[in-house]
């Protein structure tokens, strides 16, 4: 006689909140749903804004469930904007091809849905079982395994109670568009006068003739390279490519047409993983943009808020500058923090540093100390000009540095070319109207935009005078959290997936790193540590601020046969907007992974 299955664990259940977005919906056919419409599904819930590189991670950590359970799962990238130009429809529209995101998205510019599940980060997972119940939550990246897991048995489950519904799912593609480039990222001059462009969306490099509109010549595809960026010309000849989704530096030579790798070994950088060794042993995380400057070839590594360096000399590669800490912080290289940098300008002693979740263009000097020339952190942005220390940026995607001695900036949310001049400390408008602006190149006495979202490489004069625009200042538009003075119970949520637990044979499996902007917000409490809770002590004086708060932890394979278990890293970054006030909450949970319980 067989014996019985195993009863389904038990799982804290949830109605799931209707799905509501004034933008309305994509990918469908302009067709509305409604959490009734899915009944019979499994449903994920991918809460995202298309300037988290984040975000861009969990979209490819997703495309192989989505395809492997294509006919009972559903994925609905709920956007969620943190600038105002992810607000505007056409941006997200524009956004969901660029990345290639091949499921329905709902667009909520007011975040009506991201309140209704009470998410506090990019990116957020929600999993709604075939009977529309949220069944959990999961923050941040490298959760892909739980999720398929739990996908799994949500539909084994409900095979069996009778309650899945198998079929095509809602997912309409839109039409093709033909045009030369799409979504390209980043040019640069070859020596022979042409240009080569990355084609980002359509996974190839094109090389230009002067003209800027004639096509010479295609390299790559998919398989080649996967959304290419950053393009850098070496000493020997040949150019770097940073083959962002792949992860990995490569080489295209000109004359050959040969594609080679310089560094990265395909696969994503997680914590823990080596930070210097041989180029082609390491892991990098979304390369975004490359410069040689001081003897290497610097990479901004997007992924995880750092620069790297690959030495030729030695074929190896390094972290140069940052902690992989989200913010802006200077100082010395190893101390400082970066916010997705995505530009890079060789200038003699400077290295110039577009830092674009921080919307602040930076540098690094020779002595390997990190400066900020505008720009304030994470939260402020904005189009205004003037004295370097107020004014305001919008997501910068691109610099580049001009014969003067000062630089350009391809400020991309703002659709505008701005420049800041060191010399006089003043930031300045040179160009509006250009669509999503993500890099430029010096061309003589011309500059070359790429102007991403038109499709195209737009050439401009540089002009005598700046373009006078109305000043507009923005915060990211987020709720603040009520919380009380005093001490606060901070809790992160995290619940191995099944099959999985804690491991602690080599040390401690999860880390909480603390932090505020103003620091004054917080009396005790910050630091490092490696349990998921802490009492934070917090400054009754304090108004309002940040709480910045990073979590990992680390689960494997829970098999007591196997000696050499697979282990998985969860990470998740957290800046929380709060205010003190009497009677706020004494507790502020986060969830990593699973559903928070209060105790009673």
């Amino acid at each position: 006689m067989n014996a019985a299955s195993p009863a389904p664990r038990r799982r804290v259940r949830v109605r799931a909140p209707e799905l509501v977005g004034k933008g309305g919906w994509l990918n469908t056919g302009d067709r509305a749903y409604t959490l009734q419409d899915l009944r019979g599904k499994v449903v994920i819930l991918d809460f995202w804004t298309f300037c988290c590189v984040n975000c861009l991670h969990v979209l490819d950590e997703l495309r192989e469930l989505e395809e492997k359970h294509r006919d009972t799962l559903v994925i609905i990238g709920v956007h969620s904007p943190k600038f105002v130009h992810e607000a505007d429809h056409r941006a997200v529209a524009d956004a969901v091809e660029r990345y290639q995101v091949h499921h329905p998205v709902l667009d909520d510019p007011e975040l009506a849905t991201w309140k209704q599940y009470a998410v506090r980060a990019w990116p957020t997972l929600v999993v709604i079982d075939p009977e529309g119940y949220v069944v959990a939550q999961h923050a941040g990246e490298g959760h892909a395994h739980a999720i398929a897991s739990l996908v799994a048995e949500l539909t084994a489950e409900h095979e069996a109670k009778g309650t899945l519904r198998r079929g095509d799912g809602p997912y309409v593609p839109p039409e093709p568009v033909a045009t030369a480039l799409r979504f390209p990222g980043k040019a640069l001059v070859l020596p022979s006068g042409n240009f080569l462009v990355s084609d980002s969306t359509r996974n190839r490099l094109v090389e230009l003739e002067p003209d800027g509109e004639t096509v010479v010549r295609e390299v790559g595809g998919p398989g080649v390279f996967n959304e290419p960026q950053g393009l850098a010309l070496l000493p020997d000849g040949r150019v770097a490519v940073a083959d962002t989704v792949h992860h990995s530096v490569k080489s295209y030579d000109p004359g050959t047409g040969a594609v080679g790798t310089l560094a990265g070994t395909g696969r994503q950088w997680w914590q823990g993983s080596a930070a210097e060794g041989p180029a082609r042993e390491v892991d990098l995380s979304s390369p975004w943009d490359l410069a040689w400057w001081d003897g290497k070839l610097w990479i901004a590594m997007a992924g995880v808020h750092q620069l790297w360096t690959w030495d030729p000399e030695t074929d190896t590669v390094r972290a140069a500058a940052g902690t992989t800490n989200e913010g802006l912080v200077d100082g010395p290289a190893a101390e400082a923090w970066f916010a997705q940098p995505s530009g890079l300008a060789a200038a003699g002693e400077r290295l110039w540093i577009a830092d674009s979740e921080t919307s602040s263009v930076r540098w690094i000097d020779l002595d390997g100390v990190v400066h900020t020339a505008v720009g304030t952190g994470l939260f402020d942005f904005g189009h205004r000009d003037g004295d370097a220390a107020q004014a305001l940026l919008q997501h910068p995607l691109g610099v580049t540095a001009l014969p003067d001695g000062s630089v350009a900036i391809s400020d991309t949310y703002n659709h505008a070319l701005r420049r800041y001049d060191p010399a006089t400390g003043q930031v300045t408008t040179l160009a509006t109207d250009l669509r999503e602006p993500s890099g430029a190149v010096l061309d003589g006495s011309e500059i070359v935009v790429v102007e991403s979202a038109r499709h195209r490489l737009t050439r401009l004069r540089l002009p005598d005078e700046a373009v006078r625009v109305e000043a507009v200042a923005h915060r990211t538009r987020r709720a603040a959290t009520d919380i009380a003075p005093g001490t606060l119970r901070l809790d992160v949520v995290f619940s191995a997936p099944a099959g999985q637990k804690l491991d602690d044979r080599y040390g401690p499996s999860t880390r909480l790193l603390v932090s505020a902007t103003p620091p004054e917000l917080l009396t005790g409490g910050a630091g490092a540590g490696t349990d998921l809770f802490r009492e934070l002590e917090i400054d009754p004086a304090a108004g309002e601020g940040v709480l910045h708060v990073s979590a990992m932890a680390a689960s494997c394979d829970d098999d007591p046969l196997n000696e050499y278990p697979a282990c998985h890293v969860h990470q998740q970054d957290w800046g929380v907007p709060v205010r003190v006030t009497e009677g706020g909450a004494a507790r502020l949970p986060l969830v990593l992974a699973g559903m928070d319980e209060p105790e009673a």
